[in-house]
């Protein structure tokens, strides 16, 4: 039997690289998981259409959900874009559209979902689970990801606040925050002139990325599935309100100066 058997979970960007690794974990592990995405790229999961900037669509959904489930164990809000661009080369356009994905997008699903996670929670002794996608860059910046790194900053202090709001019914909220993972988010980066690359050599970059982490080797899928199932499952019953970073000890140690 699973660590997950008899709950529910539903994953905003759940066929996304490490959303659809998150999926496959769930449903290993016994849970009943909906994968919540704005497209289907197969995986594990009931696929639904979900777009997480749509207020509207996030109320229905939920509604529709609470026909079928009497509760709700899991949210995970793994919903999220990257903009490599500084502040000075960043339209305001791409500024309010990272911010709807990254943060109002986090908001609107978590604020709908409640009503069926106070359901779990009510339901067992060792609560319902939220939680949320941060990154390490909401600590420390990358070059050229300016809007990237303030959203992420706002969302951890939103888990912050979520889970004191929401502890005493029982709801943790915690938030992970990655390093650099092997999706195609990062293959993006490596193309991009965020990396310092400007589209140079892709096998070059990422060496060189693996180097500057003391593990040599930068994250999969399937790390942060890992940690987020045990947030997920009563084992972390007593885990709330914490930024676990997870990127091979990076953030750990000082960079070298570029000169």
């Amino acid at each position: 039997m699973g660590v997950l058997e008899g709950k529910t979970a539903f994953v905003t960007g759940g066929t996304g690289g490490i959303g659809s690794a998150i999926c496959e974990r769930f449903e290993r592990e016994g849970a009943e998981v909906v994968a919540a995405d704005l497209s289907d790229n197969g995986g594990a999961g009931e696929f639904v259409k979900f777009d997480v900037t749509d207020e509207a669509g996030v109320f229905k959904t939920f509604s529709s959900l609470g026909d079928r489930w009497d509760k709700l164990d899991i949210l995970v809000n793994a919903a999220g874009i990257e903009i490599e661009e500084t502040i000075e080369n960043t339209t305001l356009e791409q500024w309010n559209r990272i911010f709807a994905i990254n943060v109002t997008g986090m908001f609107l699903t978590s604020k709908y979902a409640l009503p069926l996670l106070r359901k779990s929670a009510e339901q067992n002794s060792n609560g319902s689970s939220v939680i949320n996608f941060g990154s390490y860059d909401g600590y420390i910046a990358d070059p050229g990801l300016a809007a990237y790194c303030a959203t992420k900053g706002a969302v951890h202090a939103l888990t912050k606040a979520m889970a004191c709001d929401h502890g005493p019914e029982g709801i943790r909220v915690n938030a992970i925050c990655p390093g650099y993972v092997d999706t195609p988010m990062l293959q993006s980066f490596f193309e991009g002139d965020g990396s310092g690359g400007s589209g140079g050599n892709i096998e070059t970059l990422q060496q060189a990325v693996r180097d500057v982490h003391p593990m040599r080797t930068y994250g999969k899928p399937e790390d942060i599935a890992n940690l987020v199932n045990w947030l997920a499952s009563d084992e972390a019953r007593y885990a709330a309100g914490q930024l676990w970073v997870i990127d091979g000890g990076l953030s750990a140690q000082v960079q070298q100066m570029k000169l």
